[in-house]
């Protein structure tokens, strides 16, 4: 029997999974046990806790949940190493850059000239730390064309935040299914297995972060509401196969950064019912609740964020997930688009669609932009030279458009893949700044804008 690639079932976060089986609809009582871990489950079913916190972590921060399966995740072959392909955490393989990087839009494979699943077509782009300790992230481009059949990944180094731009992704979990469609974004957090469906050319960027979780920023005096609500983060609900691979299921783990790889002989996703809080989880960008300037000045980035993985400083982030959404721009005597800036933080930025404000040309959906740590930025010079003249009255910014932004307190490392052999290096995106000219009038203070 294949695997079902039925519809997606999912649950607002906080509630309990109902028993899911092929995605039929009858209920059952796999969860009602009197404790976690029963001498006898119901359905001779095995208990298994997936770990996601230290056992000791306070209870506000502690995370765990109970599967329920028809074998633990234990009966499996011993692991070996395989092919690394793209993956690295090697922060060292090429010099550093200190200079604006932008990518053109990564090349997807064809699937006339090679198969490349998800974990095939994962290519590691920047990043910073090291996961032995738990402490850094890695971002990585997935480029792929196929689905993985009979084969599974789960990452034993962090959390993964997978962004779509191109391509539909149906994704089996231990938790259930869900289909990812782009200007959606999902987290798989440390140790779930997984496998993903295409259906077509698909592209999309991920940010790993190793130690620590996402979570919600805090949002102080902004209140109770705004920005991403909790209420619009959806979980899977249960959903299993009792499935035997007569030619061995595949499993791969990501371990201290090298890949590894068993074989057993039935499906992973073979957990019939769950509780617990931690889980795989989606959002959509649609529902997040922008915070703006409505009188003057032009509000930081922040008040974009998303997602946010803390690091042990307080206000200081491991990486911050932040999206730049449709909105009304009515700042009064104020330079709309974002300043020119440089920035203790490391900023990388993607296109999921549209056309950013602060750029004319260059920065396209599928590519990418990284501005390193106190390296200068800001908007082109054309993007100047209009929004000096421009006449300041209520606009709507960024329709149909979204972009977003990897932020972290890391210095990013560029892989040699990101700076030699990706063949999308934009070897030109500083000519976007050479028309800049000076307007100084050292006669005059009163300003009156480009000429």
């Amino acid at each position: 029997m294949g695997r079902d690639t039925s519809s997606t079932e999912v649950n607002k976060t906080g509630t309990v999974p109902t028993f899911r089986k092929h995605g039929a609809g009858e209920k059952s009582g796999a969860l009602n046990m009197a404790r976690n871990n029963p001498q006898v489950c119901p359905y001779n079913l095995y208990a298994e806790q997936l770990s996601g916190s230290a056992f000791t972590c306070p209870r506000s921060t502690n995370k765990r949940s109970w599967l329920y399966r028809i074998l633990p995740s234990v009966s499996h072959k011993p692991f070996e190493p395989i092919d690394q392909g793209h993956v690295t955490h090697d922060w060292d393989e090429v010099g550093p850059d200190p200079n604006q990087l932008r990518w053109k839009p990564f090349d997807i494979p064809k699937t006339s000239q090679k198969k490349v699943d998800f974990v095939s077509g994962l290519h590691t782009l920047c990043g910073a730390g090291d996961m032995k300790s738990n402490n850094g992230l890695a971002i990585h481009i997935f480029l792929c064309n196929s689905s993985m059949e009979d084969r599974c990944f789960y990452n034993s180094d962090g959390d993964f935040l997978i962004v779509p731009q191109k391509g539909k992704l149906l994704i089996y979990t231990e938790f259930g299914k869900m289909l990812l469609q782009p200007n959606e974004i999902c987290v798989i957090q440390r140790g779930m297995r997984f496998s993903i469906d295409v259906f077509e050319e698909t592209r999309g960027y991920i940010l790993e972060v190793y130690g620590v979780h996402f979570e919600l920023p805090d949002l102080g005096p902004i209140g109770a509401n705004g920005l991403a609500n909790p209420r619009d983060f959806l979980i899977p609900v249960a959903w299993y196969e009792d499935r035997q691979v007569p030619g061995g299921y595949t499993v791969i783990n990501k371990y201290q950064g090298k890949l590894f790889a068993c074989k057993q002989s039935v499906s992973p996703f073979n957990a019939v019912a769950w509780h617990g809080n931690y889980t795989p989880y989606k959002y959509n960008l649609e529902n997040f609740m922008v915070i703006n300037a409505v009188a003057f000045d032009h509000a930081d980035p922040s008040i974009f964020t998303v997602l946010t993985a803390k690091s042990l400083r307080p206000g200081v982030a491991i990486a911050d997930f932040v999206i730049f959404p449709p909105r009304w721009g009515v700042a009064n005597k104020t330079f709309r688009p974002p300043y020119y800036h440089r920035n203790c933080m490391s900023e990388f930025m993607g296109l999921i669609k549209g056309h950013y404000e602060a750029k004319q040309g260059g920065f396209l959906p599928g590519g990418g932009s990284l501005h390193s740590a106190m390296t200068p930025h800001g908007p082109d010079a054309d993007c100047f030279e209009k929004a000096s003249k421009a006449q300041l009255a209520p606009e709507r910014i960024a329709d149909g458009t979204m972009a977003f932004m990897f932020e972290s307190s890391l210095s990013l490392a560029v892989t040699k893949w990101g700076l030699k052999t990706c063949n999308c290096l934009d070897e030109n995106y500083y000519k976007c700044w050479e028309p800049l000219r000076s307007h100084f009038t050292p006669n005059s203070r009163n300003p009156t804008g480009p000429k």
